[in-house]
């Protein structure tokens, strides 16, 4: 795979409590330069993003009830549809990780089903956060997210205890089967790191480094 198409697979993110718009200037700006898949921020930044990718294929992605997954599924659901409102093309969600661990999986599916909703066709990627749960869990997790109409499970929110793992990506690709995608985020800083989760089943990857990932050049940031 060239790093043509390793670069139309990335979700270039700038996510965080201390984004600038000016920030998201330049994110876009590299985003266009490299045809990266999407650039991701924050809900907030969604029409500067829209603004700034006008006239490019790059997409418009932004995160919902991020990072914890925790907001109440009205509050996720009010959220997706002023960032579709906004013109966001994609949404990454975060799945409510304590009900799936307690076994609550109703709850977890009607969450998952509120945004899917609320996203009126707009593409929906479900933030599992693999470092918290058991194989099993991982297993249920994309299982519910399939049944809940999503169109992605991605790995991480990047703010967790982990990140992306090449197994997680192998386990979660078997468990959707080739209709649905794969996201892996979190840690991925190199161009060897994101070819080894393309083999291994991923479809997108979720980076704040993408340019230093295709460049080969160190990057000094956390995820």
């Amino acid at each position: 795979m060239n790093k043509k198409d390793i670069a139309k697979t990335i979700d270039h993110t700038l996510l965080g409590a201390d984004v600038t718009k000016a920030g998201v200037k330049k994110k876009c700006a590299e985003a266009r330069d490299y045809n990266f898949a999407s650039v991701c921020t924050n809900p907030d930044q969604v029409a500067l993003v829209k603004e700034e990718l006008a006239g490019s294929e790059v997409k418009v992605c932004t995160v919902i009830g991020f990072p914890l997954g925790v907001n109440l599924s009205e509050t996720k659901a009010a959220e997706a549809k002023a960032a579709v409102r906004d013109g966001a093309d994609e949404l990454d969600m975060v799945m409510k990780v304590g009900a799936l661990k307690e076994g609550d999986y109703k709850t977890v599916k009607k969450d998952i089903e509120a945004v899917v909703e609320a996203a009126q066709g707009k593409l929906v990627k479900v933030i599992i956060e693999t470092c918290y749960l058991t194989d099993e869990q991982k297993v249920k997790a994309c299982e519910i997210a399939k049944e809940a109409g999503a169109d992605f499970v991605k790995t991480s929110t990047g703010f967790g205890s982990g990140g992306a793992a090449v197994e997680d990506i192998v386990l979660m690709r078997k468990t959707v089967g080739d209709k649905m995608g794969v996201k892996a985020s979190g840690g991925i800083h190199s161009l060897e790191e994101a070819q080894a989760m393309i083999e291994a089943g991923a479809t997108r990857i979720g980076a704040s480094s993408g340019v230093q990932i295709l460049e080969g050049s160190e990057f000094s940031g956390d995820y």
